[in-house]
């Protein structure tokens, strides 16, 4: 039982902060954006480009640090690749969303899923369809309760991790929105952006702060993804539907809603591995999401209209 709230966190820590930026993009942008996925899928790949360039300009960057399996390169590449993603993010918009943003909500899902799947492609022609791995250094999981007590519990180093890693960037983001001015008015305009625009606040720089902050979490979650899975060019494609259950599940424009339902997310497929398998992943989370809307059909967090 412990083992399976154990792994259902660590995948719900990635669904998690990638549903925080999709869930921006719906409230602030107000559209459903299918390409988001794919920032996930190029955010780990430009680490993994990142990180090889770096440790072959220094070999000491490889070394692992302390119990974990990857070095210091890996994590300045995860900097830069973060900066990178949100370049992609804020170019995607530029180039494309901006331009189609007069046309109404149903021209931009639709222009989403044609970038989504330029975006995949371009990523499988460039890096091949073999899936990869940020490190050979295999890691023994760290028994921390015995099996006696509930079946016991076994992590990894590497999972503590991400495990720590994506509540320090939950707080950080809290903090940000709360307590920034920027951070006020994103969080104004996503409950009125008539009212916002008059009081003052520039909606492009929402815009595009939305838009760069996304980039960022989607980088970390797909850097997350690769450290305790792998990297697959199809690893944006396959996110999505988990993503887009944790907004709808924690509520449209709620950052502790779009955790929460990551989080409920990842129990609901860890669950369903070892209850009717691992190909019905997908359908427990979404039975799960399903449920709660029956009780609460705007979500754990979301507000009624």
């Amino acid at each position: 039982m412990l083992q399976i709230i154990a792994d259902g966190l660590i995948i719900g820590s990635v669904v998690s902060l990638g549903a925080i930026g999709l869930s921006m993009t719906l409230s602030i942008v107000r559209f459903s954006n299918f390409s988001h996925g794919e920032l996930l899928g190029w955010g780990a790949y430009l680490t993994l480009v990142a990180s090889t360039g770096l440790t072959a300009a220094n070999a000491a960057l490889v070394a692992p640090i302390g119990p974990f399996s990857f070095g210091w390169g890996l994590l300045i590449a995860l900097a830069v690749s973060a900066v990178l993603t949100a370049l992609l993010a804020l170019g995607l918009d530029t180039l494309l969303f901006k331009r189609l943003r007069k046309q109404g909500a149903i021209t931009l899902v639709i222009a989403s899923f044609g970038a989504a799947l330029a975006l995949r492609n371009l990523l499988l022609f460039w890096q091949g369809g073999v899936p990869q791995y940020y490190t050979q250094n295999l890691q023994i999981a760290i028994p921390l309760l015995p099996r006696s007590v509930w079946g016991g519990l076994r992590v990894t180093p590497d999972q503590i991790f991400v495990l720590t890693l994506t509540l320090v960037t939950v707080a950080g983001l809290h903090l940000f929105l709360s307590r920034s001015t920027l951070g006020r008015s994103m969080r104004a305009t996503a409950i009125n952006p008539g009212l916002a625009r008059v009081t003052g606040i520039d909606p492009e720089c929402v815009l595009r702060a939305t838009w760069l902050i996304g980039g960022v979490l989607a980088a970390v979650a797909g850097v997350f993804a690769g450290i305790t899975v792998q990297l697959r060019p199809t690893m944006g494609v396959d996110l999505l539907l988990p993503l887009f259950a944790a907004v709808i599940l924690g509520g449209i424009g709620s950052i502790w809603g779009a955790v929460l339902g990551g989080l409920i997310v990842g129990l609901a497929e860890s669950a369903s591995v070892t209850v009717v398998g691992a190909e019905y992943r997908s359908a427990a989370a979404f039975a799960v999401l399903i449920a709660i809307l029956m009780v609460r059909p705007t979500g754990l967090f979301g507000e009624k209209g």
